[in-house]
């Protein structure tokens, strides 16, 4: 097999053969269809995130066939299609385990982190935590985004609230351009805030349904219900404060964020709420992959080969990337 490799934090990936790996008890070996390139892959491989192992393959938002499967496999057989995500393991009996908050378990695996991911042309992943992919008829190209960025922002979303008709949504990346798209379709107004001056990302998610676009450093007339922060910029948490009303709700939606600058409590006051959104549970998939079953949303890739991993990575830090970058193995 193939793999893109990540030997040291801040080192370009390096591809390497590797033998084909057999998968363990309860485990699936998969051929990789297609593997997104999500932010915390930028944050995995520039040493932002703490790494406990390495050499790692990132990349967690992968689209699979099954190849062979583990002793105790039930329920996958051979040539199934499907999805693995950021969270590839939970233990199942700790105490947010047992309160059905499996992605705050204690010890949990996540994909592209903790074990390899699908920047590689095969990974082997729990069968547990593999999502069947039935029912999708997009190519894996464009499903691969739904496993992340669509996954973290269903959670988001509905951290945001029901009640959240008027909704802002800083950053317009992969999943801002998906949710957008949902909630739009819910009925509610989307309010799209990207880089000051970025008319092409404004253009981009007035096109998906946003009922405004404009520079985050702006404040909408009137106040916004609640918003959700997918940009990984701490300083954008004071903005959206500004940006809400009473009682309202600000969704820091990415599993890392820049240091929030210190604010004026008058922000927070009159009971509005700063909350986090952490990884995802296999209940959002399952809620998430039925929605897009029905009501497929258009999902805006770039396709790179694997081995332009890192220019693809590099074009996502840049912001060059409308909607999400997409790795095919066998390009």
């Amino acid at each position: 097999m193939q793999a893109m490799v990540l030997r040291a934090a801040g080192q370009p990936l390096r591809m390497e053969q590797r033998p084909l790996p057999e998968p363990a008890a309860g485990e699936l070996r998969l051929r990789v269809l297609a593997c997104a390139v999500c932010r915390t892959d930028l944050h995995v491989v520039d040493g932002e995130l703490p790494l406990t192992v390495l050499p790692m393959v990132p990349g967690h938002e992968i689209v699979g066939e099954v190849e062979a499967l583990g002793a105790g496999v039930r329920g996958h057989c051979i040539g199934d299609r499907v999805g693995v995500p950021w969270l590839g393991h939970s233990c199942g009996h700790c105490a947010f385990c047992a309160d059905g908050r499996e992605n705050l378990c204690d010890t949990p695996r996540f994909t592209g982190y903790h074990r390899d991911g699908g920047f590689a042309s095969h990974v082997v992943a729990e069968a547990e935590f593999c999502l069947p992919l039935g029912g999708l008829n997009q190519d894996p190209a464009h499903i691969a985004p739904l496993l992340c960025a669509g996954l973290i922002g269903w959670r988001s979303l509905k951290a945001a609230g029901e009640d959240a008709r008027r909704l802002g949504i800083y950053g317009f990346g992969a999943a801002a351009h998906l949710i957008a798209q949902v909630a739009a379709a819910q009925g509610r107004q989307v309010y799209a805030f990207t880089r000051p001056g970025d008319m092409a990302g404004q253009a981009f998610a007035t096109s998906l349904g946003a009922a405004w676009a404009g520079g985050s450093d702006e404040i909408p007339v009137p106040p916004l219900d609640a918003a959700i922060i997918f940009a990984p910029a701490g300083e954008l948490v004071p903005q959206a404060l500004r940006a809400v009303r009473k009682g309202g709700r600000v969704v820091c939606g990415g599993i890392h964020m820049s240091d929030i600058p210190s604010f004026p409590y008058r922000l927070l006051w009159e009971e509005r709420r700063l909350v986090s959104v952490a990884n995802l549970t296999r209940s959002d998939a399952r809620e998430f992959l039925a929605l897009v079953r029905s009501h497929p949303p258009q999902v805006h890739v770039t396709t790179y080969p694997l081995a332009q991993a890192n220019e693809a990575m590099a074009d996502l830090r840049a912001g060059r990337v409308q909607g999400a970058a997409v790795l095919l193995p066998s390009a």
